[in-house]
């Protein structure tokens, strides 16, 4: 994939990628370049944590900005609205507990992409995002690191083989 880039680069890369992120970049890191579990969490972890500071900083003057288009504002009001009709509950009962599980679960549409844009649709301030995304960034790479020492893929866990 990024074969002229050196391995710790391309597994920082991947992971920070929005949608691999280190779901991607863990197995990538120890099944092609055979790195070992350590060095693949901690390459994956932090590739994936690098866009946070960024997202969280960005995310309300950006989408400020694209609202005065309209199809931007349409974009926006639906994945907002969507974001609060399906995470509200959990968020009022749990606070910055549910934004550190969600980011942690690592599945598609969850991660620290997604969870940078559910504290800037809840109005989480930027320290507490931060430090409840990283938390689940760190979690998620404990749960691929050990699924993939296993040999066991999400897909296989999801099927419950």
């Amino acid at each position: 994939m990024l074969g002229s880039v050196p391995h710790w680069l391309s597994v920082m890369v991947i992971g920070a990628l929005p949608i691999s992120e280190l779901r991607g970049a863990i197995p990538v890191a120890m099944g092609i370049y055979g790195m070992g579990p350590f060095e693949a969490y901690f390459l994956s972890v932090l590739g994936n944590i690098i866009p946070v500071v960024p997202l969280l900083l960005f995310l309300e003057p950006v989408s400020g900005y694209l609202r005065r288009y309209h199809i931007f504002d349409v974009f926006f009001t639906w994945l907002f609205s969507r974001t609060r009709r399906n995470h509200t509950e959990n968020f009022e009962k749990y606070g910055l507990l549910a934004l550190t599980l969600f980011v942690a679960v690592p599945l598609p549409v969850t991660g620290a992409w997604t969870g940078c844009a559910a504290a800037f649709v809840f109005g989480i301030k930027f320290k507490q995002a931060l430090l409840a995304i990283a938390a689940g960034v760190m979690i998620a790479g404990v749960i691929v690191t050990i699924l993939t020492m296993t040999g066991m893929g999400l897909a296989d866990l999801i099927s419950g083989v």
